[in-house]
């Protein structure tokens, strides 16, 4: 089938249908701007007939035995197993995603769908002891009813099943809303793989429009309970806003400013890989992406040669040739953001060891280094192929260097040192630092989120009970209480 024809459509309580907002979002191929669909936005009173639909299908499936629910997420990953060239090339033509990247995306999609058919059976009661005779404490992991999910648009497929596979494994209803930049990948492919799974109708909806259209409907609204919002953070400081004055719980995994550490013992070739792909994966588009490459100035001129010869090896181009390492950014802003930092960069003294050029959507990689300890741009999430190298003297200044940034959500240091590495590891204030090896991973079972503007709450294995369940306290008295009165 061809998604871009068949699928651009909301989805809502069971059916396909145009939106009826007053405006169409184009979705663009950003390689080559060819106008892949036309899609009406959904209204406000379609984000509440969406809610409803979700509200009403829940009850019965929150009763549904948790090993028929878990049958769903079984074909679901069959599905996309059946499916796989043809969601790749949809990545590849949607997000401009390199057919290394999609490959990427699909494994983790495929690895957290099997965790969501594990997730069906996770939630478990307790009974606890009480301090009163006669009294039995039970304490119930219930669904917390309805989930909202916001996704980006860098990695659509995995970070919407991310939260929507297990929202709905743990027994809630969910309403989607995908980035308009990819409201297919990100959006309604998710729809059609549940549907064709066999999940009752009302209980996943897509919603695919705008703030512009809708404004805070999809937060605002009485209906879910919890916000699941993935993108940046100055979005997400809104979402966080809306819901504490809602009483929303809002779980935000936002932007990332990770440093990757080359110790002086460092394996400096090893390094070097590491380093390449953590920044330049997906064109830079990933949060976890190294955008600072923080190296001991003892083995500073040996990385630094070996590090922008690998860079300038990277092919640039059309990501449906396998040999594609950077494609296209999503849009021509994106495109002019990333020119237009590189350009700030080297008015504040920086030295391009490596200035890409910016054709359309395709923007080159750069290497710069020398930038002032006070500039802004090392402290900004950069969401391009722009690396900033950064020498250091000892591991106290690189432990200060790699702290001196708003956000805190991934990171990686490289020592022949293990423990070494742990040591240093622990003084980073991120959620996630991984010890010689890239900035950029996420698994299944653990927990995944960030400190300061890079989020709040956390994702996968437990932390996803917590996020998508809450907990119901029941108490029985076998005897007779004793009142006061």
């Amino acid at each position: 089938m061809s998604y871009f024809t068949e699928l651009a459509q909301q989805y809502i309580d069971g059916s396909w249908r145009p939106g009826r907002g007053a405006w169409d979002i184009i979705d663009f191929n950003p390689y080559n701007g060819e106008k892949l669909a036309s899609i009406t936005v959904a209204s406000a009173d379609e984000v509440d007939e969406a809610y409803r639909a979700a509200e009403r299908a829940q009850k019965s499936w929150a009763d549904t035995n948790a090993y028929t629910r878990r049958l769903v997420f079984e074909r679901a990953l069959r599905l996309v197993e059946e499916r796989e060239a043809e969601i790749s090339d949809a990545i590849v033509d949607e997000l401009g995603g390199t057919r290394l990247k999609a490959g990427f995306e699909l494994h983790l999609a495929k690895e957290f769908l099997r965790e969501s058919i594990q997730l069906a059976l996770r939630p478990q009661g307790r009974v606890i002891p009480s301090p009163i005779d006669g009294k039995e404490n039970r304490v119930y992991r219930v669904p917390v009813g309805v989930v909202g999910v916001i996704s980006p648009f860098n990695f659509p497929f995995l970070l919407s099943l991310k939260s929507v596979a297990p929202a709905l494994a743990l027994g809630n209803g969910v309403v989607l809303k995908p980035h308009q930049n990819t409201p297919i990948c990100g959006g309604s492919l998710v729809a059609k793989i549940f549907e064709d799974a066999g999940l009752p109708a009302g209980l996943l909806n897509v919603v695919i429009t705008d703030i512009a259209e809708i404004g805070d409907a999809l937060l605002t609204h009485p209906v879910p309970k919890v916000i699941s919002f993935t993108g940046s953070d100055a979005v997400g400081q809104h979402v966080a806003t809306v819901c504490a004055s809602q009483f929303k719980h809002a779980v935000l995994e936002l932007g990332g400013n990770s440093a990757l550490t080359v110790l002086d013992d460092a394996d400096v070739d090893y390094a070097v890989d590491a380093a390449v792909f953590s920044r330049y994966v997906h064109q830079g588009q990933v949060c976890m992406a190294a955008n600072r490459i923080l190296v001991d100035r003892k083995v500073e001129k040996e990385f630094t040669e070996k590090f922008v010869a690998k860079v300038r090896s990277l092919k640039v181009g059309d990501p449906r040739d396998p040999s594609t390492v950077i494609g296209p950014v999503i849009n021509s802003n994106q495109a002019e953001a990333v020119s237009g930092v590189v350009d700030q960069a080297l008015a504040e003294g920086a030295t391009a060891l490596l200035h890409g050029k910016t054709v359309g959507n395709l923007v080159e990689p750069s290497v710069l280094t020398g930038l002032p300890a006070d500039s802004p741009v090392l402290r900004q999430e950069i969401f391009g192929p722009v690396a900033l190298l950064i020498p250091f003297d000892g591991d106290e200044e690189a432990v200060a260097v790699a702290n001196d940034t708003p956000y805190g959500l991934s990171g990686a240091v490289h020592t022949r040192d293990v423990e070494r590495g742990v040591a240093f590891a622990r003084r980073i204030d991120t959620g996630m630092i991984h010890v010689n090896d890239g900035t950029v991973h996420d698994e299944p079972l653990v927990a995944f989120g960030g400190e300061k503007r890079s989020g709040l709450g956390r994702l996968n294995g437990e932390a996803t009970v917590e996020a998508f369940t809450t907990q119901k306290w029941i108490s029985v008295q076998h005897g007779r209480s004793q009142f006061p009165f």
